[in-house]
């Protein structure tokens, strides 16, 4: 595969991967285009059949939810019933397999992601969720966590539940509603945290499929650079962006396979 790309493109895996080679603190960040190369459509893409009079920014917020809740709960179901069927990419893969072999060196690995599928789980990852987690239910009033799961924790083999009809929460009677973080909320405190103590700790900080120009992308991007790490970004359409020491314009399907190969890992 590497073969194929340009050789100056080839040349910059090479030199990722040397760099890598020679840190022991890795902080990665993944996005919406990690996911996208599984299937997956992302926020900016149109919605379709029922919901394609709708924007996605229209139904993901708490006033959305307060004021037809019935809406809301209906198309994060279709939304799960979109994602069910999807599986990890070479790139879930790819990274799954860096983060196990981090832990026989003395590299240590953080991966971060904003997405709230279970893609990264599914390959074997240990993940931080910024925005939630789209297989995760809580009451809306009280905030207790809802402990009926809708599918088996990752195993596609279970029958999965896409029933509409609204749920109550067993505690305060208010309704339930996805663990995902909608527009006006705040990101979940100790995953922030969290995220906010590895990229001000790492020696390089890896934006994959999500602009370093959209937060909270550029912050922890831009905490690791004060800091003094090395920022690389892996994206098909990198934005222009002066924090950037190493830009790899390609999909992170085909790059971070061949980045770990290049590190020793595969």
């Amino acid at each position: 595969m590497l073969a194929e790309l340009p050789s100056a493109l080839i040349a910059e895996v090479e030199r990722a991967a040397e760099l890598l080679k020679t840190k022991q603190r890795i902080c990665l960040l993944t996005g919406a285009g990690i996911s996208a190369e599984s299937g997956i459509p992302t926020f900016r893409d149109k919605q379709t059949g029922l919901w394609e009079n709708y924007s996605a920014e229209d139904l993901a917020t708490p006033d959305a939810f307060s004021r037809d809740p019935k809406l809301v709960w209906s198309w994060y179901q279709w939304r799960r019933q979109l994602v069910a069927s999807k599986k990890p990419n070479p790139a879930h893969t790819a990274l799954a397999q860096w983060q196990y072999n981090s832990q026989l060196t003395n590299q240590h690995l953080t991966l971060i992601t904003q997405n709230v599928d279970d893609l990264h789980e599914q390959a074997g990852s240990d993940v931080i969720h910024l925005h939630g987690n789209l297989w995760r239910n809580l009451c809306s009033r009280c905030q207790i966590p809802h402990t009926t799961q809708l599918k088996g924790h990752y195993d596609r083999e279970d029958n999965i539940d896409f029933d509409e009809a609204l749920i109550t929460c067993q505690h305060c009677d208010g309704y339930i509603r996805p663990d995902i973080v909608w527009f006006g909320e705040s990101l979940p405190v100790h995953e922030w945290h969290t995220a906010e103590e590895a990229a001000a700790n790492c020696d390089v900080f890896i934006s994959i499929g999500t602009s370093s120009l959209v937060y909270p992308a550029a912050g922890l991007a831009q905490l690791a650079k004060h800091n003094g790490a090395k920022i690389i970004e892996i994206n098909p359409y990198p934005t222009p962006n002066t924090l950037v020491d190493i830009t790899l314009a390609a999909k992170a399907g085909v790059i971070l396979p061949e980045l770990v190969k290049k590190m020793g890992i595969l």
